[in-house]
């Protein structure tokens, strides 16, 4: 027992040592260690920078990471439609399928494919819109979106969009994050990791949500993964407070606040020093963030101040949560300098159980909900000369089928598609992308790819390109290798570049 205890006690004595150690090591360093890692966090330029809290010099060696080449795009604007707009409804004309509309499914459509909710043999819906050709490329863009169609000559599409996922969350996931299961950091916190953000009393990567419901992958779908937590979305509200708890509690000033950070961070760095967490200069750089985005926030969260006109042309009605008012406030952030803008919009699940959810009811006021509000976007991008260094995209998780869905068997009281992963259309706006222009093609009944197949991986590969990026070389080392968003799949589509 006694060499036992002698054992423990020269063990914890080791310990203490090498902990002794490790603190005079890193007190002769100074605190300008910690300073330099918040620098590289927070994404600060080259050069002589103060924070506006004081107490740390942001000065750092590590400079804003710089892309592999030129970037045509400095900001990104994506617009989620969760639950996945039918492409048969908007951008995928198919005449043939007018035809065979109220005719049994032909059972080489069924034959080893799994769906959703269809079982035994449904029947062939037809399109529940009409079509005409819009702009000199010709595109063919139903009467659903009459504004958007007046944009065609700006729109780049990818018609034969293809994922391995027919369930909501893990397409969700895969779309945003690379992978189907949580843990993954989404494309805003990849981008935001890569570029840092142009305006440091903004975040890198905002959030914005309407619909009455969040994504149904929750929250991961704007998480930061592996990465440190400083690169995930800060999600923000178009009515009431922009973000929750953000302003100071009563009786608290702003000196007071300031003060009060100043010595919470100066624990936080002498904590840092002895631990090396990399998440605690992430919480040191968001007690600062916070504090700088206390001034910034509510007025580029606010669209009160918006003409008259521009209210007109997007549909916005102040003090309301909408999704036209979130469609606004993306305009007004990517012009203050975020490089992430995410809207995600629910409600577009269109299967026919009812009212809601039907292509001729629901999804319609879906649409007129949508359309005004993204096309003026695109033309107020624009006039401001911000459309070629915006890349807009859009679109859903996948697709939707063909056939009328028929719930278990039996037929729904309301026209519906079920869940449709193997071709669905997105589409893609300034940055870069060639205007005009479509990608790929699905046969006769928009069943199936038969040319210019492109994947998730594909898209997101594009994306990551136009902002400078080789996403194979984009990689963040995460339990013993390199980790990239793309996974080990995707190839840019250079035939959509400009």
């Amino acid at each position: 027992m006694a060499k036992k205890q002698s054992r423990l006690v020269q063990e914890a004595l080791l310990q203490q040592g090498q902990l002794e150690t490790r603190r005079l090591f890193l007190k002769q360093l100074g605190l300008g260690l910690g300073a330099m890692s918040l620098g590289g966090l927070l994404g600060c330029q080259t050069g002589n920078s103060t924070s506006s809290i004081g107490g740390l010099t942001s000065q750092t060696l590590d400079a804003l990471k710089h892309p592999h080449f030129a970037p045509r795009a400095k900001s990104v604007i994506y617009i989620h439609l969760a639950g996945a707009p039918s492409q048969l409804e908007l951008f995928d004309y198919k005449p043939e399928l007018e035809k065979l509309d109220g005719q049994p499914c032909p059972p080489s459509l069924l034959e080893g494919k799994r769906f959703a909710f269809i079982r035994g043999v449904p029947k062939m819906l037809g399109p529940q819109a009409t079509f005409k050709q819009h702009g000199e490329s010709g595109a063919w863009i139903s009467n659903r979106v009459p504004h958007l169609a007046s944009l065609a000559d700006d729109l780049t599409f990818f018609k034969a969009v293809y994922t391995d996922q027919f369930n909501h969350a893990p397409a969700q996931l895969l779309m945003h994050t690379g992978s189907p299961r949580l843990g993954r950091p989404s494309m805003g916190s990849w981008v935001t990791y890569g570029l840092g953000s142009e305006n440091e009393n903004l975040p890198g990567f905002v959030v914005l949500t309407s619909g009455g419901s969040n994504p149904d992958a929750g929250k991961s779908v704007w998480g930061s993964g592996f990465l440190p937590s400083l690169y995930q979305g800060v999600q923000c509200r178009s009515k009431g407070e922009p973000v929750l708890y953000l302003s100071d509690p009563k009786g608290m000033n702003r000196n007071l606040r300031k003060a009060s950070i100043e010595a919470i961070n100066k624990v936080n760095e002498l904590t840092h020093q002895e631990f090396q967490d990399p998440e605690i200069l992430s919480r040191m750089a968001q007690y600062e963030m916070a504090f700088r985005m206390q001034v910034a926030a509510p007025e580029v969260m606010s669209i009160n101040d918006e003409p008259e006109y521009i209210h007109q042309m997007y549909g916005t009605e102040p003090g309301k949560a909408s999704f036209a008012n979130n469609v606004l406030l993306a305009r007004k952030l990517v012009e203050k300098g975020v490089r992430f803008v995410q809207l995600y919009d629910w409600g577009w699940d269109s299967h026919g159980t009812g009212e809601g959810g039907a292509l001729n009811l629901g999804f319609v006021r879906k649409c007129d909900q949508m359309d005004r509000p993204v096309a003026a976007l695109l033309k107020d991008l624009k006039q401001r000369g911000l459309l070629e260094q915006t890349l807009v995209v859009w679109g859903g998780e996948f697709g939707r089928t063909p056939m009328q869905e028929n719930r278990n068997g039996v037929d729904l009281p309301f026209k519906g598609r079920d869940h449709h992963p193997d071709a669905f259309t997105m589409w893609m706006a300034g940055g870069g992308m060639k205007g005009g222009f479509s990608y790929g093609e699905t046969d006769e009944i928009g069943y199936s790819p038969i040319s210019g197949r492109t994947s998730v991986f594909d898209l997101q590969a594009t994306i990551l390109h136009q902002l400078g990026f080789d996403h194979e070389k984009f990689t963040y080392q995460f339990q013993g290798r390199p980790f990239r968003l793309t996974d080990v799949e995707g190839h840019v589509v250079k035939d959509a570049l400009a």
